[in-house]
């Protein structure tokens, strides 16, 4: 980011009880990233300075060294005027280091520890909101397996001590304040792939209801989508970001989310891409009731 960018003034104070966060998904560090689009998102953070900057994963494409150091840098910048949380992807794992369970599971984030967080999931406390992150990526396990050749390595998965975890967390948090899942893997089946990429969602999806998890972070769809998944307590939001590199599916353009949590909504409004313009511009709006 340039120093004309940081040097820019601070933005209008928002309220206390509203939260704004810029969530991205897919950014594809290495061959499939679009400079352009970088550059935009970069702009973005630096011009509304969000509250949070989320990013749901897959921030390599190959989890090569240089993609991640890539990856780092934008991290950091975004990190001088924003809070950021940040889980791996599919793509940020090194599955073949220990395919199936077999060898050391920490070799499989040597890359990820090193350039971008020593933690896979992160938990960020804010007055209004409570962000716990999952880590879905989790190679390829028995339990991820398929017949299909081509899904190998790509179907997340999460274990009843992850779900266990993220539940004492949201308990640690302040009484009222939004409770936010940031995890890789959709949960929601693609409108494009007609895929989960998240194995026994029902179950999954169940077990944040009865959470009262409020919103869900995800992306590895490269489609964006909003969803809201009604259930006995209260419904919960999933904010499926797309993708900022060239893998969008069906030609659509990139695009990111930009949330505003406030005490009694959520709202999503989808930013898409504009080759015209050349920056990111707001599309369709989303408002849910909390």
């Amino acid at each position: 980011m340039s120093a004309a960018a940081e040097s820019r003034s601070p933005a209008v104070p928002r309220p206390a009880s509203m939260l704004s966060i810029l969530h991205l998904s897919d950014l594809h560090f290495g061959r499939p990233a679009v400079p352009a689009h970088i550059e935009a998102v970069e702009r973005l953070v630096q011009e509304a300075r969000f509250d949070v900057v989320a990013v749901s994963g897959d921030l390599s494409q190959r989890a090569r060294a240089g993609e991640f150091q890539r990856a780092a840098v934008f991290l950091r910048d975004a990190g001088r005027v924003s809070r950021t949380i940040v889980v791996p992807g599919n793509h940020d794992v090194m599955w073949w280091r220990a395919p199936l369970g077999i060898g050391d599971d920490s070799a499989l984030y040597e890359h990820w520890r090193h350039y971008v967080a020593p933690e896979l999931e992160p938990v960020l406390r804010l007055p209004e909101a409570t962000f716990v992150g999952l880590n879905t990526a989790q190679g390829v396990l028995p339990q991820t397996l398929t017949w299909n050749v081509r899904d190998i390595s790509i179907i997340g998965h999460l274990t009843r001590r992850q779900i266990d975890r993220a539940a004492a967390a949201f308990a640690e948090g302040p009484p009222g304040a939004a409770r936010i899942v940031v995890m890789h893997h959709n949960p929601v089946k693609g409108e494009l792939s007609q895929r989960h990429g998240l194995k026994n969602t029902p179950k999954i999806l169940g077990a944040f209801a009865e959470m009262g998890v409020d919103l869900i972070l995800c992306g590895h769809d490269h489609q964006e989508a909003i969803h809201f998944v009604e259930h006995t307590r209260k419904g919960t939001v999933i904010s499926t970001a797309g993708t900022v590199s060239n893998r969008s599916r069906g030609g659509r353009p990139s695009s990111a989310n930009v949330i505003t949590v406030r005490r009694d909504a959520i709202e999503i409004t989808t930013h898409v891409w504009s080759r015209e313009a050349q920056r990111f511009e707001p599309g369709q709006h989303h408002c849910f009731a909390r």
